[in-house]
């Protein structure tokens, strides 16, 4: 971690060292934050529209690149394993045994939490401007996993139709909500 420029969990949690107990009760915290951020959607076909984009990119910032990853690796883990922790109560199998058609995207928020985290431990989540930046590639890094598996099921001609369409004004709205709150905080906290 950048100690000239600590994460917010670093600065609201700070330690000297990596300590492995902090490490793992906020990553729990932070799946549990996605988990309920899946339940917040509206049924869509083949994807239903939820607050996970908004979770992931302000996972990824306030805790930053290693520990935000780590954090939707434990998200995608606990689906694998079976838990619903995905949109509408799902794990990685519909109770008809099929694959959710998200689980593209739900890859793609590993990438996207390091992202905007990288950005964050180089401060840029201290800027409204450099934070919107951050959290737009974020949410542009989610999108490549989730297109190609919505590729592989439905044709590549519908993947963009289906799986970018309905979503981009709505991530665009949530990468602004991040990119305002960030740097919020860091002002209450009276540090820049």
């Amino acid at each position: 971690m950048n100690t000239s420029n600590p994460t917010l969990a670093g600065q609201l949690w700070p330690t000297a060292t990596m300590n492995w107990t902090r490490a793992i009760l906020l990553a729990v915290l932070g799946s549990l934050v996605v988990a309920c951020a899946a339940q917040i959607n509206v049924p869509m076909l083949p994807v239903p529209m939820t607050l996970q984009t908004l979770a992931v990119l302000a996972i990824g910032g306030a805790y930053g690149s290693r520990l935000g990853a780590a954090t939707l690796a434990l998200y995608a883990l606990e689906g694998a394993v079976g838990l619903p922790v995905f949109a509408e109560m799902n794990s990685i199998l519909k109770p008809d045994g099929t694959i959710i058609a998200s689980i593209g995207y739900i890859v793609g928020f590993i990438p996207a939490a390091a992202l905007v985290g990288w950005f964050a431990e180089r401060g840029f989540d201290r800027s409204i401007g450099k934070m919107f930046l951050a959290t737009l590639l974020g949410a542009a890094v989610l999108y490549i996993p989730g297109l190609i598996w919505l590729g592989y099921l439905f044709g590549a001609e519908n993947a963009v139709p289906y799986g970018l369409a309905p979503f981009w004004i709505g991530d665009i709205v949530k990468a602004a909500i991040v990119a305002l709150g960030l740097p919020a905080v860091w002002n209450l906290l009276g540090r820049r």
